[in-house]
């Protein structure tokens, strides 16, 4: 009934579009983030962490803290969540396995929408690296950015320093919100799918000087950390978690709050930009029929676990924000613990828009949680990172297997921060067995590898934007 609801409040409301049938059709607001873990304010992780407009839109729907990517990387978990496809059935487990070689146009999220008659308009980073696919876009927005001097106090490979001459427009994210500004003011003939790729909390960390004094170094506290806290892990996971390598450099520096200090600065100028687009949502003629769903690709760590960045199977890398508004079925200040992973948003973004939901598709759908935040639930978020290496979370246990047979089980009712493995009590063994129902059958191997992009993100050149663009505007005039 809420669903019928949902179209008649279109079909009352959109006065402006020429067809019914287009008028029963949300717009969707689609907002990525890059590498923003779950130092968000009201979900009470970090203290320190300000972000006012974030929270502010979860007040304005339905907010799910405990949210899990599908993969700690963020080409594997972006191709998931676009596709509907999990990476054990793609093969696409790493940044070094392009999407594009294993993927379709037509399997595509967006195209999904454009197919359905929707204007497909987008700008910043959606797939890995860029926009993914030109003919999947109606209409797309190079970014642009003025150029800032930046003070450079990076440690080894974790990157960060203030901005210290020119302002928040020397961050491409300023431009990306600009566009969602201009495009939510202007009138529009067509149901739309827009979508924002925030790069930041990406590194490297420069955001202008204000955003580090928002932060004073003096007061930055560090991650609650458990001295020895990788005795109890097996070889693979102390392989992904490094400590020899970020962690160590950053020991010797002794600067680790430096860098906690520009991850939260960085966190706010994102903050910020994400507020200039409520803005604009509040007094945009779409706001009564537009959806906003606000997701992060996956988390980061900054040395809990002797880790930093994404790369493991571990809370901190695997929880990230999501964020639903929906006319009609969400109500103001919803807050789910209920486990979901990123792989519900295509098949709830189906339902809600009365759009096909393609055979493939893999993951839950998630409806009666925005409507009922308190439904009961039972499903579980799975998190893959390689080959049959998985990480299965529910609203108490999270239980690691690797490809060798080795565990983790940690119980998050007195163990928040996933301090001591539980995986070799014995008591244990018929949780594990029950656990261990939910993990991914479909293992295949790594698909093609390919020079797609660094390690941790950097654009790779068949993402081009200029490139898109003049494909995506070839395509339209087709």
């Amino acid at each position: 009934m809420k669903h019928l609801h949902f179209l008649s409040l279109f079909l009352c409301t959109l006065g402006g579009f020429t067809h019914a049938a287009d008028a029963a059709k949300p717009n969707v607001l689609f907002i990525a983030i890059d590498d923003l873990n779950h130092w968000v304010g009201h979900f009470g992780r970090n203290k320190q962490t300000k972000t006012p407009n974030i929270d502010r839109l979860a007040s304005m729907g339905v907010s799910f803290t405990n949210a899990q990517c599908a993969a700690p990387v963020c080409n594997p978990s972006r191709a998931a969540l676009l596709s509907g496809k999990r990476p054990g059935t793609t093969g696409i487990y790493d940044n070094n396995n392009p999407f594009t070689k294993v993927l379709t146009p037509d399997q595509s999220l967006v195209m999904q929408f454009k197919n359905a008659g929707y204007d497909t308009l987008g700008t910043g980073k959606l797939w890995h690296g860029g926009l993914g696919w030109p003919e999947q876009w109606t209409t797309i927005q190079d970014e642009t950015v003025k150029k800032g001097k930046v003070s450079d106090r990076s440690i080894g490979g974790i990157a960060f320093g203030p901005i210290v001459e020119g302002g928040d427009e020397a961050v491409s994210d300023t431009g990306i919100a600009d566009y969602g500004i201009s495009e939510l003011s202007k009138p529009h003939d067509k149901p739309f799918f827009l979508t924002l790729g925030f790069h930041k909390p990406h590194m490297p960390w420069n955001v202008p000087q204000k955003y580090y004094d928002m932060h004073p170094l003096a007061d930055i506290q560090l991650p609650p950390i458990k001295e020895g806290d990788l005795s109890d892990i097996p070889p693979i996971g102390i392989k992904m978690a490094k400590p020899t390598g970020d962690h160590a450099a950053v020991l010797a520096s002794g600067r680790w709050k430096e860098a906690v200090q520009a991850y939260l600065a960085t966190i706010t100028y994102l903050d910020g930009q994400i507020g200039r687009v409520l803005d604009a949502y509040d007094k945009s003629p779409h706001k009564d029929y537009t959806i906003i769903i606000l997701w992060g690709d996956h988390g980061w760590h900054l040395g809990e676990k002797e880790h930093w960045r994404k790369f493991a199977l571990w809370e901190e890398a695997t929880r990230a924000p999501f964020i639903w508004v929906v006319p009609g079925v969400t109500k103001p200040g919803g807050i789910n613990k209920s486990p979901v992973d990123f792989m519900s948003v295509y098949p709830t973004l189906c339902e809600l828009t009365a759009l096909p939901k393609p055979a493939w598709l893999e993951g839950d759908n998630i409806k009666p949680l925005l409507s009922d935040p308190a439904a009961v639930w039972t499903g579980v978020g799975i998190t893959t990172f390689g080959q049959n290496n998985h990480a299965i979370r529910t609203d108490r246990w999270r239980y690691i297997r690797y490809a060798d047979g080795t565990e983790e089980l940690y119980d998050h009712s007195n163990d928040e921060y996933e301090w001591t493995n539980l995986a070799a009590n014995p008591e244990h063994t018929a949780l594990k067995d029950s656990l261990a129902k939910h993990f991914p059958t479909n293992n295949v191997p790594p698909s093609s590898t390919g020079k797609m992009s660094d390690s941790d993100g950097a654009p790779d050149k068949t993402s081009d934007p200029k490139k898109i663009k003049r494909k995506a505007r070839k395509a339209a005039a087709q």
